[in-house]
């Protein structure tokens, strides 16, 4: 299953990740395969997520950011059901083990803030069954290389991309993809 979401970062390794409608409309004109969604309501999220995957991209969306959706298991239920999302965000491992039951993309994000975020990486790494780990702020690759040391699982950095320069170095340091709300990143 996460072959689809590689080769998709194959193609393109910067994703879009869209705070508002007028960001959808945006990327739709991009040539990013994978959205992350990072906004919505229980009545839009489904309008939402079908515009995306009508242009045949890749949808996950932040289950912590949809607003109506409880911290329980039951709301990744809803999204499989009442979306076709393709997978979900979250930094609740209680939200990732269902969606990986479910068989949707998994991606778990942390924010490094200091040495505890590491030491919960390292505590929590046999426990960690996301597909991917996104990493926020993205724009530090002695970061990046130490979380991929940690972690078995690929790491996406996020939060603070504003060039291509942090592209690169991100890239580089070993992330396999960036997610950036930096529309001008996603035509790069």
């Amino acid at each position: 299953m996460e072959q689809k979401f590689y080769d998709a970062m194959a193609d393109c390794p910067v994703i879009a990740a869209v705070k508002d409608f007028g960001g959808i409309e945006r990327c739709l004109e991009s040539e990013v395969k994978i959205v992350f969604i990072l906004f919505g309501d229980m009545c839009n999220i489904t309008e939402i997520v079908e515009k995306i995957k009508k242009a045949d991209k890749i949808a996950l969306v932040h289950i912590d950011l949809v607003e109506g959706l409880s911290n329980h298991e039951i709301a990744v239920d809803y999204i499989h059901k009442n979306t076709r999302a393709d997978g979900i965000i979250s930094t609740r491992m209680n939200m990732i083990n269902r969606a990986k039951e479910l068989s949707l993309y998994t991606v778990f994000r942390i924010f490094v803030l200091d040495s505890r975020a590491f030491q919960s990486i390292e505590k929590q790494k046999r426990q960690i069954k996301a597909d991917f780990i996104e990493i926020l702020p993205g724009v530090m690759p002695k970061i990046i290389r130490r979380v991929n040391k940690l972690s078995t699982q690929p790491v996406i950095a996020g939060g603070l991309i504003s060039d291509r320069e942090d592209v690169i170095e991100a890239l580089d340091a070993g992330a396999i993809s960036v997610s950036t709300t930096n529309q001008d990143i996603w035509f790069m």
